[in-house]
């Protein structure tokens, strides 16, 4: 069974990474409904709000016991990383491709402006790709938690994460996700309104999980909330 989850996992997330690299450079334009007037906008307003919802509460006491149910009383617990970023893969392979494109478009670039765009656009990807390493790459695909059930050993979860990007700012992977957002080369009505209604949660949505880090972490968190700041690499402020 571990081993069945980690591949349905995996490969959910290489889709659903490809389907929000190629929709988010095209405006959302590749959406797979087509409905239109208030239902598109009912629908696409779902799709969007239903990624950092049940993100969220997935991550919340309740949350986690009904993934820890989910696969039984036996691994449920062990095998709940890889439940939860299987999760988060279905639901923005969801989003990408349950859109219903607007089908206006505001700007598309072209030449030398194009290439620019398309490098501004690769480099919130690799920033994003780095912040995942930095923060735990295991953590974040939910390698650590099947492969622990397979080899028959406790999981295995990384340090609190202080170093690479994280040594910038306290939320790099939500940076990444929002840079994702906003720099991709096609600008539509759809797009602007996935990055407003995600970046808002990209912002608002790390505060609570670092509360629950502190609670975890106790004063070494705490320590590194007084050093380094929460979203943006502004700065660095010593610690007290």
């Amino acid at each position: 069974m571990a081993g069945a989850l980690g591949l349905a996992c995996h490969g959910t997330f290489l889709v659903a990474v490809a389907s929000m690299f190629l929709g988010l450079h095209g405006g959302l334009a590749l959406g797979r409904l087509r409905l239109t007037g208030a239902a598109g906008l009912a629908s696409n307003v779902a799709l969007a709000l239903q990624f950092p919802l049940l993100h969220s509460f997935l991550l919340t006491r309740r949350g986690g016991e009904i993934l820890t149910r989910l696969l039984g009383a036996r691994h449920g617990r062990a095998l709940a990383p890889t439940t939860y970023a299987w999760c988060a893969a279905l639901q923005v392979l969801a989003t990408f491709t349950l859109w219903s494109p607007s089908g206006t478009l505001w700007w598309e670039p072209h030449g030398a402006a194009l290439v620019a765009m398309n490098a501004v656009y690769a480099f919130a990807w690799l920033f994003l790709g780095k912040a995942l390493f930095d923060g735990g790459l295991g953590l974040q695909t939910g390698w650590i938690g099947w492969t622990a059930v397979w080899r028959g050993r406790r999981v295995q979860f990384p340090p609190l994460a202080q170093r690479g990007l994280f040594a910038l700012c306290r939320q790099p992977i939500y940076l990444g996700f929002a840079l994702t957002l906003w720099t991709g080369a096609v600008w539509t009505p759809d797009r602007l309104l996935l990055a407003a209604l995600w970046s808002t949660y990209c912002a608002l949505g790390p505060l609570r999980k670092e509360r629950r880090t502190l609670r975890q972490y106790g004063l070494a968190f705490e320590l590194y909330q007084r050093r380094v700041p929460y979203m943006l690499p502004i700065r660095r402020r010593a610690a007290i």
